[in-house]
């Protein structure tokens, strides 16, 4: 598929991905506002598209406008800052047909020059906002590229080093797997993997399944930016399965390096995913188009599964002890895939199951044994 060509009908795989970006977004900010004011927080799409598909359906741009705009907080405090070489017209077009003039405190901006290629991109993705200890200008980025040209992961964690600042990369691995065996590739590559190249076409050679390799290649991109920060990051990868085969087609990748970040995504995906999945080191949220309109009756409850997994992790891990649920989940979530929603059923089953107690010391009436807040004190036998 050419690139001028992608916009012409909307997938649904295309539509889950805008989905994820655009309702994560609204939250991102919220939880910023939270812990700094700002001077206003920085949406960042580097190829941006049209916004709207020529079949009528929007993309990220529009939606993320149309949160902002229905939010009077995020219609003060949200810049949009929108790039594309090839779309950059016709993005502002849509986008003055969609919005009024001063619809939003801060002007859009809608730039046309090519990612990588750029010096002036580049400068602005790596330049430091801090004054003082905090960043005045946290900044979601959004970096979808047709392929892989463009993303440079040492500009891309000189912007991540910033406080607040957060990423959503589109990883092509389709086209990522083979270039990695393919010289013609190598400069590339290396601007992907700047620290664990070589490492990775190694390790490679060791998994025996595609999906291992794959898992693989998003496994080493989410610690290049540790290696390169010197610092813990959580990078959290949502895959897309082929529309027409049971191929993977692509993954979002997440990455911060707050923990709040990381709880709030894992409870994006798993509202988006929409096939059972056990977090095995390999796989990861799921979103399979085939099953979108036509869902398969599985032999096992594999969610059921999941959560029946946690469960034996949390009870072995806090056998004996007594604390809340709040403190439970935030002390054992972030070394692992589950959301808050696994944590919550998982916590219901050990009660259930007479293997730990569960009281609230809130003083109201709950009708379910265990809520994940401060007031419910989990007590395991």
């Amino acid at each position: 598929m050419k690139e001028n060509d992608f916009f012409e009908k909307q997938t649904i795989s295309s539509k889950i991905k805008a989905g994820i970006v655009s309702e994560y977004f609204p939250s991102y900010c919220k939880i910023i506002s939270k812990r700094n004011t700002p001077k206003y927080i920085r949406y960042i799409d580097l190829f941006s598209g049209p916004g709207i598909y020529d079949d009528g359906n929007p993309s990220t741009p529009i939606l993320i406008a149309n949160h902002c705009k229905n939010d009077s907080y995020l219609k003060q405090s949200v810049r949009m800052i929108f790039n594309d070489m090839l779309f950059s017209k016709e993005l502002e077009h849509n986008f003055k047909n969609t919005f009024e003039e001063n619809t939003f405190a801060h002007k859009p901006f809608f730039g046309n020059k090519k990612v990588g290629e750029c010096k002036e991109i580049t400068d602005f993705i790596v330049k430091s906002t801090h004054n003082g200890a905090l960043n005045e200008l946290p900044s979601l980025l959004f970096i979808d590229p047709f392929g892989y040209k463009g993303i440079e992961t040492k500009v891309l964690a000189e912007f991540l080093k910033n406080w607040g600042n957060e990423i959503f990369i589109f990883v092509n691995t389709k086209r990522i797997h083979p270039a990695l065996i393919n010289d013609k590739f190598d400069d590339l590559m290396a601007d992907l993997f700047p620290t664990t190249l070589d490492q990775l076409r190694n390790n490679r050679l060791y998994k025996s399944s595609v999906a291992e390799r794959l898992s693989l290649i998003i496994d080493s991109l989410g610690k290049e930016y540790e290696s390169l920060l010197k610092s813990k990051i959580y990078y959290t990868a949502f895959k897309f399965q082929e529309e027409d085969s049971d191929g993977t087609s692509h993954y979002i990748l997440h990455i911060t390096k707050g923990l709040k970040g990381y709880e709030l995504i894992k409870t994006i995906y798993n509202d988006f995913a929409n096939i059972g999945t056990i977090f095995d080191g390999v796989n990861t949220y799921t979103f399979d188009a085939k099953q979108f309109n036509n869902p398969v009756s599985e032999l096992f409850d594999l969610n059921s599964l999941n959560i029946d997994k946690l469960k034996e992790e949390i009870y072995n891990d806090f056998k004996g002890q007594k604390l809340s649920a709040q403190d439970l989940f935030e002390k054992h979530h972030s070394q692992n895939l589950y959301s808050r929603n696994h944590y919550t059923n998982a916590l219901r089953r050990i009660v259930d199951e007479q293997r730990a107690t569960s009281e609230f010391t809130d003083g109201k009436t709950h009708s379910k044994n265990v809520l994940i807040s401060k007031s419910c004190i989990i007590t395991f036998n």
